[in-house]
């Protein structure tokens, strides 16, 4: 079992925590929010006074934060700590950032002679309480072999797909299309209800139908349809509607760095930050269906 530092113990990156102390992992974990630090110390981890105290003796270090700004900071910044990085440590951030921020990182750890990988997640909270994430990974396949048994740890899907960076344009790539699926399945179910139709009727129609999806199966928009969907508490917890803003601008961001078209990718993105600035940023993105709810009375 290995030695891993851990930064960054949120929605994901605590579950995750908890995930690798219970496969036998040693931890040393830092979060800003001492909350988070404190549940992770109750699962088993050894809380650290900062980021820098974590790597003490570390063969892993793990980081899970929200964008790139932060996940530059932690490794680049004024007080960043890829110089204090034991010789011989495994990086591995999962944080869903730019690619050209994963490729900037992993360049300066290269240079210190250090492997880096982008391993950003999917599979939302459940996923990484459960211990069930996708971890779509991009850098050299020797490292990922060396990262597989602790990934085995907190999911149960590895894919390589590429080179540093690669891991997050991947990534970026479901997102967006989950965003697009998203919106258009709360807009169909809509229109069904607008006619007078069952909204759960039509979702179970759906979910055996070529209009099947995650949406339709595991997050329905639609309250009252999933009874343990985000939607059927208020759109409160899972995935939030920033984050996927976020992820979309980063989409959008890719596709302008290579040229790609991205047209439904725009849409769904405006679509999210019209649903913030009604007021539910913090909410699930699923409660992106409320701009088209909000107009049926």
């Amino acid at each position: 079992m290995s030695r891993i530092a851990f930064i960054g113990l949120g929605n994901m990156g605590g579950p995750m925590a908890a995930n690798l102390v219970k496969a036998g992992h040693s931890l040393r974990v830092f979060d800003l929010v001492p909350a988070a630090l404190q549940a992770a110390q109750a699962a088993g981890a050894l809380p650290a006074t900062s980021a820098a105290q974590t790597l003490e003796g570390a063969e892993a270090v793990i980081s899970m934060l929200p964008a790139s700004k932060h996940v530059e900071g932690l490794y680049l910044g004024e007080e960043g700590i890829l110089g204090q990085v034991p010789d011989g440590a495994l990086v591995i951030d999962c944080s869903t950032i730019a690619p050209a921020s994963a490729r900037k990182v992993a360049q300066a750890a290269g240079a210190r002679g250090l492997a880096m990988l982008d391993a950003p997640v999917s599979g939302g909270t459940a996923g990484a309480q459960a211990g069930t994430l996708t971890f779509i990974v991009g850098g050299e396949q020797a490292a990922v072999e060396r990262a597989r048994p602790i990934l085995q740890a907190m999911g149960k899907n590895i894919f390589h797909v590429g080179a540093s960076g690669a891991g997050q344009v991947a990534k970026l790539c479901n997102n967006m299309a989950l965003g697009v699926i998203m919106a258009v399945t709360g807009e169909a179910i809509s229109l069904g209800v607008a006619h007078g139709l069952d909204p759960k009727v039509l979702s179970q129609m759906m979910a055996v139908s070529t209009g099947r999806s995650w949406a339709t199966e595991v997050c329905n928009p639609w309250p009252g349809v999933l009874e343990n969907a985000p939607a059927s508490r208020g759109y409160q917890g899972g995935f939030g509607n920033d984050l996927m803003l976020k992820d979309l601008g980063l989409a959008v961001e890719a596709a302008l760095a290579v040229g790609a078209t991205i047209p439904l990718g725009e849409v769904a993105r405006n679509l999210y930050a019209m649903n913030k600035q009604a007021g539910r940023g913090g909410l699930d993105f699923s409660s992106v269906v409320q701009l088209v709810t909000d107009k049926l009375g």
